[in-house]
């Protein structure tokens, strides 16, 4: 079974002391959640291979890259020799066959990611393919929205999914994710939670990324009782 792992986003932290801001969360982490936007595919622009590039030399979290752009396979190369450990590309974009693959042989962890309205039936036959299933609890471009508790069914179809089928794949949520929200997607099915506002808009971001593990830890202690 998979542990639960708190990804604190960076979209939310301040940039211009962005290492510090690693740095300050990195013993409550598991992984760091790199958010890569191109204002095409969403209306915004963040970071790239440059930023990835010069955070990789102060610290050895593992960077969990979310690309929502347009041509994702255009900058696979650049994220994986800037540090990139996995990428996570939008079945939105089309050609998720040939970008998994194209991850694959390239040497990252295979990340898909779904907005709210794509239906599981649409990225079914990938399940056995990726390493992390990331499904967007918000539809992506901009933090600070609201959970949307109507996308809880189709996590949990995704949960049961690879359990009949024996497959182990991380299930990433990310948006509107809190002390609060949390726990209702580990009860779906969820075992990585990305957080920006709830870490990094909290007076003391390190106790807040403790309090949203140890939130969702309960959830894994009562079902084993």
């Amino acid at each position: 079974m998979l542990v639960n792992r708190i990804a604190p986003s960076i979209l939310a932290a301040d940039f211009a002391v962005l290492a510090d801001e690693v740095a300050k969360v990195r013993p409550a982490v598991d992984l760091l959640h790199v958010d890569v936007m191109d204002g095409h595919f969403v209306p915004n622009i963040t970071l790239g291979p440059p930023v990835v590039r010069s955070l990789r030399k102060h610290t050895d979290l593992y960077f969990d890259c979310h690309l929502m752009i347009e041509e994702p396979g255009e900058y696979l190369d650049a994220l994986k020799e800037a540090g990139a450990d996995g990428c996570t590309v939008h079945y939105e974009v089309g050609r998720t066959a040939e970008l998994l693959a194209q991850m694959r042989e390239m040497g990252l962890d295979v990340g898909l990611a779904v907005n709210p309205d794509t239906p599981f039936e649409a990225y079914e036959e990938y399940l056995d393919r990726i390493d992390m299933l990331l499904v967007m609890t918000i539809f992506p471009g901009f933090g600070g929205q609201a959970f949307m508790p109507e996308v809880m069914p189709k996590l949990a179809r995704t949960r049961d999914a690879l359990r009949e089928r024996g497959i182990e794949v991380a299930i990433e949520v990310d948006g509107g994710i809190d002390e609060r929200t949390a726990p209702i997607a580990a009860e779906n099915g969820a075992d990585t939670f990305v957080a920006g506002t709830a870490i990094y808009g909290a007076a003391d971001p390190l106790e807040a990324a403790g309090r949203l593990r140890e939130a969702v830890d309960a959830i894994a202690k009562r079902r084993e009782r």
